[in-house]
């Protein structure tokens, strides 16, 4: 049971900075971009494997980022130049992993005809060109206000 249970308050450690953390939104939105937009491209097995870890490196480093500002916050009530250094380099941590694995999404991705595809795709499909529009709205509300800030927005409509 105590395996379970493990599984349970880490997959809550990964909503509270979906929740709470628009850097990991964006992360996570964009992830889910790219792998809906791979299927665009041939990608071998190994591809595949070097795109999730780049992925998992990004938010891994975002989920510790997150861990480095929490305990920070709760360590130094005022300003302190310590934690200061401490937050940056965290978010450096962040960066370094998210250039990294834009690195390895140029190494992957850059064939300049399959963009041309994509972009015939979508033309050519006004019904799939309207859904890629109403999912980056709703994909941009979503960074923005977080999952808890869309259901608090959803419950006033309803409560009017």
């Amino acid at each position: 049971m105590r395996f379970f249970k493990s599984f349970k308050y880490a997959f809550r450690g990964i909503i509270y900075c979906i929740n709470n953390e628009r850097n990991m939104r964006i992360h996570t939105v964009t992830a889910l971009y790219v792998f809906v937009f791979s299927f665009f491209f041939t990608l071998s097995r190994t591809s595949y494997a070097v795109l999730f870890l780049a992925i998992a490196g990004v938010m891994t480093a975002e989920l510790f980022n997150t861990v480095a500002e929490e305990l920070s916050d709760m360590v130094a009530a005022s300003f302190n130049p310590v934690v200061r250094i401490v937050k940056d380099m965290a978010a450096g941590g962040v960066l370094l992993c998210a250039l990294f694995a834009a690195a390895v999404g140029i190494c992957i991705f850059w064939q300049p005809a399959k963009f041309f595809k994509i972009v015939s795709f979508f033309l050519s499909n006004p019904l799939m060109l309207l859904l890629l529009l109403l999912f980056t709205a709703l994909s941009i509300v979503f960074i923005i206000k977080g999952p808890t800030g869309m259901r608090d927005y959803i419950r006033k409509k309803r409560v009017k």
